[in-house]
């Protein structure tokens, strides 16, 4: 069967192997066998600003230990022992226990943190919520009924500061 990109009109006398052969400089074509295109791995894109970034979540009857670390927020509804660091939110819900150093946007504690918070824009600390360990933040919002046991350091911009010797130390809170 030959397959042509114009219409060609045939005559009612002629049949369409006798156009075949009417035509012998016309080659016929046939269709390339199409190869499936297998999908590339492509390494993590960067965040385009205005796209909503994915949550992950440990569910509450899981424990993990490890490292979590990448884009996205993160949901820990279980247990987890590591370090997180993530361009994104943490929220530990109330139940929950993650034990080990954090660095997120916004962290949002309703359970239980045994570890550091080194570096987040934003803390929340829930009713429920326990932090045991230093505090490093942009701000913090503390619920009444919430419990932190070490030292808490917010509010200041250390590009600006850094020099400055307004910073708190010792577990008095003693200014040097």
């Amino acid at each position: 069967m030959a397959l042509w990109k114009e219409s060609v009109k045939i005559p009612a006398t002629e049949t369409p192997e006798a156009t075949d052969l009417a035509r012998p400089s016309i080659q016929e074509t046939k269709p390339e066998a199409q190869t499936p295109v297998q999908p590339a791995l492509r390494p993590t894109p960067t965040p385009t600003p205005g796209k909503p970034k994915t949550e992950s979540l440990i569910a509450p009857d899981i424990t993990i230990e490890g490292k979590i670390e990448g884009e996205g927020h993160v949901r820990i509804a279980g247990n987890f022992k590591g370090d997180v660091n993530v361009r994104g939110d943490l929220t530990i819900e109330p139940g929950a226990r993650v034990t080990g150093s954090v660095r997120a946007e916004k962290v949002t504690i309703a359970g239980e943190l045994t570890g550091n918070i080194e570096s987040a824009a934003h803390v929340e600390l829930q009713q429920s919520g326990a932090l045991t360990g230093d505090l490093k933040a942009g701000s913090l919002s503390v619920a009444a009924g919430s419990r932190m046991r070490g030292q808490a350091e917010f509010g200041w911009d250390d590009a600006k500061d850094s020099n400055s010797a307004h910073k708190t130390s010792g577990h008095n809170g003693t200014i040097s």
